[in-house]
């Protein structure tokens, strides 16, 4: 299985304001409003966006559920899949995120399946990697501890 444990790591959406968003999802969930942080430059994480570098960057915000965590995206440049999620459906769900051992091998299983990856970066050690599964109409996110290459 390209997903590991298969336990759904985390739910995302993306947001065109966050700091409205984050106060109205925590009031939802009944959670604290969480802090924004600021991706790095993509260039400095070895970010690609559809195969090429890209220096896009993202607010982010996480609300800790008892059973997943819940990520709240606003983009920061266009060249991500990010902005492309905001760009096509507004205000809503971007990806479902799954931990995985060897990225590769799962990168390679999804790919068999037609399923592209569209960004990848590196995250401190690890790494994580969107693919895009439109026949599913869903982003698959999925992250890596130890980052592994992927050629």
């Amino acid at each position: 299985m390209p997903f590991g444990d298969r336990k759904v790591a985390q739910v995302a959406v993306v947001v065109k304001d966050i700091e409205s968003a984050k106060v109205s999802y925590a009031a939802l969930f009944g959670a604290p409003v969480p802090p924004t942080i600021v991706t790095d430059p993509g260039l400095s994480v070895n970010m690609t966006y559809r195969g090429k570098p890209s220096d896009a960057k993202a607010k982010l915000a996480f609300i800790e559920l008892p059973n997943t965590q819940f990520e709240l995206i606003e983009p920061i440049g266009e060249d991500s899949a990010w902005y492309e999620g905001l760009a096509k459906a507004g205000n809503g769900f971007h990806h479902v995120a799954y931990w995985v051992e060897d990225m590769k091998a799962a990168h390679d299983e999804l790919a068999e399946q037609g399923i592209v990856m569209i960004q990848r970066g590196d995250m401190g050690e690890g790494q994580y990697a969107y693919f895009d599964a439109p026949e599913h109409g869903i982003v698959i996110e999925l992250l890596e501890k130890v980052r592994t290459p992927l050629d």
